[in-house]
């Protein structure tokens, strides 16, 4: 009999690794149908996408509200799903405000619910694990400090590994630098949606003109496939970027960049895996970002940060993320190769933290041990 699993996913990053979950679940070899919310990625895997989640993502707690038509439209047809498919499974993917509500609508049709990639409820409204015990199955996790956070507070969890794992390599030894005459290279990744394009690409495209003026610097900027091409090419050719624009993966920009200036997000441990040194920027509206200052309870902004547990990297957060300072930051960094030295030093010692390749395999797993039920013989996870 073909199982149902349906699967949730609100962003660029989680349809990524939504779509390496879906092969591991196809690869398992029982007839199943992945069905849900997501992108082209997962579409490319073979779920039947009902909503684009390009059409949901935002950043900040009042940007919400210019998306929110969209975001009450898709949640009445995930809702619609739910009733209608009857799912075995359903699959949440981060994107905590929209999968929470959907969880509970799913746990009053007696649905299993497995969320894969936590909140970060450990950051800020903590007193949402009291609604992930009531509604949530089980957690798989995927920064080290998240399972011993949970198991704290009663919740089933497995730390299954970061997903980035499978999809990047560790360099072997140490990088190799521009030295002399040869320009170095400087990668600028504004994130992976059109509302961080708007905010923080001018700002990098305006530091790289600065540092332009001092160094001998050639600059790549990374062009994710959610981002809108007409935005990317207007604000490039306002700006003069005479550059690089890399419309594929990361992964060459990463290699090839002694630096790279970085919105804050999942893109910081693609960075720490290549140990390509960074400077973390975030900008969100006025009002969200008083509303965060006030609520978030961790020390750093960064993954690298708090996985290192320690400022390993520079962040420059609402208006210390101006062009001055990141020009200011980057050249720095260029004339103290001991500095760039030691950040990739800590950011091999991240990258060991985040755990072996093998996440979607292990998440796989969990899935199909919730399907067949808690009496199953196979059911290993904890």
């Amino acid at each position: 009999m073909r199982q149902k699993i349906m699967m949730v996913s609100g962003e660029a990053s989680g349809d990524m690794h939504g779509a390496k979950l879906a092969e591991s679940l196809y690869a398992q070899g029982n007839p199943i149908e992945i069905f849900g919310i997501g992108g082209r990625q997962m579409r490319s895997a073979g779920v039947r996408i009902e909503v684009d989640a390009h059409r949901l993502a935002v950043v900040g707690i009042t940007e919400v509200l210019a998306k929110l038509p969209q975001i009450l439209d898709g949640m009445r047809t995930a809702k619609r799903l739910v009733a209608d498919e009857k799912p075995d499974l359903l699959i949440l993917i981060d994107f905590p405000d929209f999968n929470l509500h959907l969880a509970a609508f799913a746990k009053k049709h007696a649905i299993a619910v497995l969320y894969y990639i936590s909140p970060q409820i450990w950051a800020w409204r903590q007193g949402r694990v009291k609604k992930i015990r009531r509604l949530v199955d089980h957690m798989a996790v995927i920064l080290p400090f998240e399972e011993t956070f949970y198991r704290q507070h009663g919740v089933p969890v497995t730390f299954v590994g970061h997903p980035l794992m499978d999809h990047h390599h560790a360099p072997h030894g140490r990088r190799e630098r521009a030295t002399g005459e040869k320009a170095v290279t400087i990668g600028l990744l504004p994130g992976s949606r059109d509302s961080e394009i708007k905010k923080l690409l001018p700002l990098m495209l305006s530091a790289a003109k600065l540092i332009g003026q001092r160094e001998n610097v050639r600059f790549m900027l990374s062009q994710a496939p959610s981002v809108s091409p007409s935005l990317m090419y207007r604000l490039t050719k306002e700006w003069g970027f005479a550059g690089e624009i890399i419309n594929s993966t990361t992964d060459e920009l990463l290699r090839q960049a002694t630096l790279v200036i970085v919105a804050s997000g999942t893109t910081t441990l693609e960075a720490a895996i290549h140990q390509t040194p960074m400077i973390i920027v975030y900008r969100v509206s006025p009002l969200s970002y008083q509303l965060g200052k006030a609520l978030i309870k961790v020390p750093h902004i960064g993954l690298v940060n708090l996985i290192a547990g320690k400022r390993l990297a520079p962040e420059l957060i609402q208006h210390d993320a101006s062009p001055e300072q990141i020009a200011r930051q980057a050249l720095d960094l260029l004339a103290d190769p001991e500095k760039l030295s030691k950040m990739e030093d800590g950011l091999a010692e991240v990258t060991r933290r985040l755990g072996k390749p093998g996440a979607s395999d292990a998440v796989a797993k969990i899935a199909l041990e919730l399907i067949s039920g808690p009496n199953s013989s196979h059911c290993t996870f904890g």
